[in-house]
């Protein structure tokens, strides 16, 4: 497009073109948010993932008239425009390349038509169970006409030496995008993010709920949408990746603090059948004094076939409210499967049909609809919640995948086919992403609308920009059991965080452990199940990494998933499962810091090594490696070492794997061994050892072992603080009450804990804030990695001081 003319206005600045109009507006001093139509106006449909829009006069901003070019400023990037064709290029303050467009120009609208479906009530509906749940498919289908919209096309010529992430959790393992293409649809196993970070530091969010695709490859270097009014999307700029996440939550929303206990241990399995059931794991659970703080109630929790009625089968569930009572009284929440579609016949099914609330297939409920989104939460009151029921698990929240059949799976173009245009029957195309994001808003705000005193909980399996805002932890869907999968999945999940979504998490074990070769999706490795010492390593392993996942939660078919199906006390691999389960609760007091951070500071706990380590090229591509917070670089175990599928001893493995370890020191977590980075090394890898380090210039704090995650042991019971030196630290300690919103209001406190390396002193600091039920008084045990001894200290709130020659070897931890 050739520029004509241009002009600014009280949002920012307007660009006249031979082929439509650009609009530049500056939301903030690092973003930019431009939209191209080919119209004569730009669309004024609200957007669903923006939150909110801050004042553009606020930002300081400047615009240069150059012979060639515009160029627009803030106090951190510059967008320089080609004038004979519109090409953007954007760069910091100090006129590097961040990245850049085709000189001829990188944004392409296409006209496209848009059509919608009629359906005739006298087709008839079709409906099977499969094992992705009911699905239910409208038979008489008349589409027509309904106006014109664009596809959009956003080019980009990256920079070599540059790696891309995020674009949320997929199955293939893609890390780093470069030389990638992926297909953005929501699916089993696709949770869509539109949202990638650079390590040029600027970030890139498309304000887009249709089909897309991002291309890197021989094709080009673009993002396509499928229909959209016009191309939307924000430039972010930070340069470092929590910076860029920041902004994406400047613009979508903050994620709210979600309870204490969701960080604790989550048992599931498909599926506990009854009251007793449910009850029983518990209390085995505390009989053998294993940590454990909710268990989850699957599918057909309802009466007989009414899928997704959201009431209790009286025969199994006799009394929700003394289940309710006594799961509480053994300080155990419960988390309960909920559908969007419901089978003819029940209540729930009968009032959003009556009220016109159901969508084309006469089973799912509109959730495109205000009301019938309130409908949907009355429900689930009336029959769940109202009982005392702790959290949802919104299965199958990308209502209409139509590929999970048949032995050969689809090839990728004919998936995303199959899948988009099943949703685009039912749903209007230009947003058929985006039905997660409005079904778990509206679970959101109806808990909401009803108690303060129980923050949501809302486990789903479809994700999109924006809802993170609602109380969500996205899980990555029905994977199966083999080590390749395993790998992969670790890439999944720091994609999706690399979006600025803070949680995620994945069934630790896999979903499906046997194989079936009539089902392309069912194929685990392992037949005989958990008797099997081939998958029982592999579970191990994928124990081992979900300690340091937002959500520490196992789950599956085939096979139960309870600690003590994998040996008893004594052997190693019930042991092994023990120390880390324990491990994790002794890690509450970080885990939970982290979670007032990512609340107050837009942080990120599960972080791709680029987060810390941007300009670390040797970084960029390691996919099986990752921090969690800003201490711990975990590297799980991703090959068998000890065991083949049906139990078949391996000869000859080693019991090592190789780590990066970016620049600085470490510390081996397991030894206190103190190690250079810059390097790998061949790290311990054993049954029982998950290769784990701590980064020099770090404070890490410890609790004591727990068989809960809200549990207040003894008033002499101690935090541990550990300083890892080598270089300055600061650790920010987080408490509230764990478990309502009185913290949107203050209600929370912070302890700002900081090393010198030079004076080797470790600062307490005073103690910011309060709620109700804080000690007044904590027990500290001060630790210093490579130096023997400890010191006890009694704190009261304000300042401490705790030098190096204060430790004494006598202090009992």
């Amino acid at each position: 497009m050739k520029l004509s003319h241009f002009y600014k206005d009280e949002t920012g600045v307007t660009l006249v073109g031979d082929a439509g109009l650009l609009h530049i507006a500056l939301s903030a001093p690092g973003i930019a948010r431009i939209r191209y139509t080919l119209d004569s106006h730009f669309s004024d449909k609200e957007s669903l993932m923006i939150e909110q829009s801050r004042p553009i006069n606020k930002v300081q901003w400047t615009l240069l008239d150059q012979t060639e070019h515009l160029e627009l400023s803030t106090d951190l990037f510059v967008i320089r425009i080609n004038k004979a064709t519109c090409a953007f290029s954007y760069r910091d303050k100090q006129g590097r390349l961040l990245t850049q467009e085709p000189k001829r120009g990188g944004k392409t609208l296409e006209r496209t038509d848009v059509y919608r479906t009629a359906f005739d009530t006298s087709g008839g509906l079709e409906s099977n169970r499969g094992a992705d749940g009911l699905k239910v498919r409208a038979e008489g289908i008349n589409r027509y006409l309904d106006r014109q919209a664009y596809h959009t096309k956003l080019e980009f010529e990256w920079q070599p030496d540059e790696a891309l992430y995020g674009l949320g959790s997929h199955e293939e393992g893609m890390l780093n995008l470069r030389g990638k293409h992926q297909f953005l649809y929501q699916q089993n196993m696709k949770a869509v993010v539109p949202v990638f970070l650079s390590t040029k530091g600027y970030g890139i969010l498309m304000d887009s709920y249709s089909l897309m695709s991002f291309h890197d490859d021989a094709f080009g270097s673009y993002l396509w949408t499928d229909v959209d009014d016009e191309m939307d999307y924000y430039f972010i700029y930070g340069p470092e990746f929590d910076q860029i996440v920041e902004g994406v939550r400047y613009l979508t929303g903050g994620a709210p603090m979600l309870p204490r206990w969701s960080y604790g241990y989550v048992q599931s399995k498909e599926r506990y059948v009854s009251q007793e059931e449910l009850i029983a794991t518990v209390q085995e659970y505390r009989a053998r004094e294993l940590p454990l703080d909710c268990i989850v109630l699957d599918w057909q929790s309802w009466t007989g076939d009414l899928w997704g009625q959201k009431s209790l089968d009286p025969q199994r569930f006799p009394s929700p409210a003394e289940m309710m009572q006594k799961l509480h009284e053994l300080d155990a929440k419960l988390m309960v499967s909920i559908w969007p579609i419901m089978k003819d016949g029940g209540d729930n099914h009968r009032e959003m049909k009556e009220r016109g609330y159901l969508l084309g297939n006469q089973a799912t409920y509109d959730a495109f609809q205000e009301e019938a989104r309130r409908l949907y939460w009355q429900q689930t009151h009336d029959g769940l919640f109202i009982h005392g029921i702790d959290a949802w698990w919104c299965d199958c929240s990308e209502p209409f995948e139509a590929d999970w059949k048949g032995a050969v799976k689809p090839e990728p173009e004919q998936r995303m086919l199959i899948n988009s245009e099943e949703a685009k029957l039912y749903l209007d195309p230009e947003y058929i992403n985006a039905y997660s994001l409005l079904h778990a808003k509206g679970i959101y705000e109806g808990q909401r609308s009803v108690t303060t005193r129980k923050r949501v909980v809302n486990l789903t399996r479809s994700a999109y920009a924006g809802q993170h805002r609602y109380g969500t932890i996205t899980w990555s869907g029905d994977i199966s059991a083999n080590w390749e999968t395993f790998r992969k999945q670790i890439a999944e999940g720091l994609s999706f965080c690399a979006t600025g979504s803070p949680y995620w998490t994945l069934d630790i074990g896999a979903f499906f452990v046997h194989n079936k070769p009539e089902l392309w999706f069912w194929k685990g490795d392992y037949n005989g199940g958990a008797a099997d010492l081939g998958y029982r390593e592999l579970y191990i392993r994928w124990f081992q990494y979900g300690v340091f996942l937002p959500m520490f939660r196992s789950h599956g078919t085939d096979t139960p998933r309870e600690i003590w199906q994998f040996g008893e006390p004594g052997e190693p691999m019930y042991d092994t499962l023990v120390k880390y389960l324990k491990l994790r609760y002794r890690l509450m007091p970080y885990i939970y810091s982290l979670a007032g951070a990512v609340v107050q500071q837009n942080y990120t706990m599960l972080r791709a090594l680029a987060f810390d380590f941007r300009e670390d090229v040797s970084a960029h591509n390691i996919d099986d490696e990752f921090m969690f917070g800003p201490a711990f670089l975990v590297a799980p175990v991703t090959q068998a070492m000890y065991y083949g599928p049906d139990s078949k001893v391996l000869e000859g493995t080693r019991k090592s794997r190789s780590v990066y370890l970016p620049g600085g020191s470490w510390f081996d977590y397991w030894t206190d061994e103190c190690l250079e980075g810059g390097r790998r090394v061949e790290a311990k890898a054993d049954l029982q050892t998950l290769p784990l380090f701590v980064r020099a210039g770090s404070i890490v704090p410890l609790g004591p072992d727990i068989q809960y995650a809200d549990e207040r042991p003894a008033s002499n019971a101690v935090t541990r603080l550990k300083v890892y030196p080598g270089t300055d630290a600061v650790f920010t300690l987080y408490d509230d009450e764990g478990d309502n919103y009185d913290y949107e209001n203050g209600a929370f406190m912070q302890i700002e804990l900081s090393w010198s390396e030079k004076d080797r002193t470790l600062t307490i600091g005073d103690r910011i804030g309060r709620y109700d039920g804080m000690p007044e008084t904590l027990q500290f045990v001060v630790e210093i990695a490579g130096r023997p001894g400890a010191c006890h200290v009694s704190y009261q709130g304000s300042s401490l001081l705790v030098r190096e020659g204060d430790l004494n070897e006598n202090v009992i931890l």
